[in-house]
């Protein structure tokens, strides 16, 4: 009874906690004279990226390498039909050319690459029983998020600084208080996600659910909620771009710094069965390209966000009939 409890503490902890770390996180870069594109990219995407985080990590090291997998290929998901759903049907969104043609595309090769480290075996691996992400294959994913961070200060150096947080933090916040905000974060964060995870391998084997299906629907959406809650504070006030980009930018984040990172400090096996997962993923990301060209140009309107969020349920379900 007591993991259960903690098990539904732990998801207003992980949020809150990702909260905390990203108002301190930059109210300190603002202070620092950091440029709101870099600080929209990096620490807010970071910062909703936290629980997949913190999940995946645990999750690895506890040995229930499905639902460290799963949770960050359900969240991406979910980031795609959910979120940016939710944020289309409330307001349309307006896509900016540079996320068109180069973020959603590096979102796209992120997946196929991740595609491909988990079936090394097919392509020239070391042996048939290989399957996962070993120590290399995190390095790998971490060299892609420093070519992905380099993109975003090479945008930041051009001088555009058309996007801006949402909400920008209060700028009177001193360095103690922002700094106690990113230790309350971290502990939120840590505590949350270790509750969570204990709670849903507990969940799984009593209810006779595979880890996989935990972390695809109730980890996934629980993760994500930091990202659902900035997009249609962003929708509402008609901010297209931390609608979109946060989404974008929280799902590269999650394959490259968190899978990467994760994997490093402790491989995560791969189960065959996720393949069907990450091919529709990479089906929802080029529908998220075309959609655009569809009706107004570089745009996705209600009746496309509405097909978003009719998808996501259909998904929910075969997770469900699939077991």
């Amino acid at each position: 009874m007591l993991t259960y409890l903690l098990f539904a503490l732990g998801f207003p902890l992980l949020i809150g906690g990702a909260h905390y770390l990203v108002e301190g996180s930059a109210a300190i870069a603002r202070k620092m004279k950091i440029s709101d594109i870099v600080v929209g990219l990096t620490i807010v995407s970071l910062g909703t990226s936290a629980p997949e985080l913190v999940i995946s990590i645990l999750a690895s090291f506890s040995g229930s390498n499905d639902l460290a997998m799963g949770n960050i290929i359900g969240s991406n998901i979910s980031n795609t039909l959910l979120i940016i759903g939710t944020a289309a049907v409330i307001r349309p969104l307006l896509i900016k050319r540079n996320t068109l043609y180069k973020e959603i595309p590096f979102m796209l090769v992120a997946t196929l690459i991740l595609g491909v480290l988990v079936n090394d075996r097919f392509f020239g691996g070391t042996g048939s029983d290989h399957a996962g992400l070993g120590r290399g294959d995190g390095l790998v994913l971490l060299g892609f998020f420093v070519l992905f961070s380099y993109y975003v200060f090479s945008i930041a150096r051009q001088g555009n600084n058309d996007v801006s947080l949402d909400t920008p933090p209060d700028r009177s916040l001193s360095w103690t208080l922002s700094l106690l905000m990113i230790f309350g974060g971290v502990v939120s964060l840590t505590f949350g996600g270790d509750w969570i995870v204990d709670g849903a391998v507990l969940l799984a084997r009593q209810a006779g659910l595979s880890e996989a299906m935990i972390g695809l629907t109730i980890l996934a959406v629980g993760s994500s909620l930091p990202e659902l809650a900035a997009a249609i504070m962003a929708a509402r006030k008609g901010n297209s771009d931390i609608a979109i980009g946060n989404v974008v930018g929280s799902n590269i984040v999650n394959i490259f710094w968190i899978l990467g990172l994760a994997s490093v400090i402790s491989p995560i096996g791969f189960h065959p069965m996720l393949n069907t997962d990450l091919l529709l993923l990479c089906g929802v990301t080029v529908a998220l390209f075309v959609v655009t060209f569809v009706g107004h140009r570089r745009r996705i309107g209600r009746f496309e966000g509405a097909l978003g969020l009719a998808a996501y349920l259909a998904y929910v379900v075969f997770i469900v009939l699939r077991g």
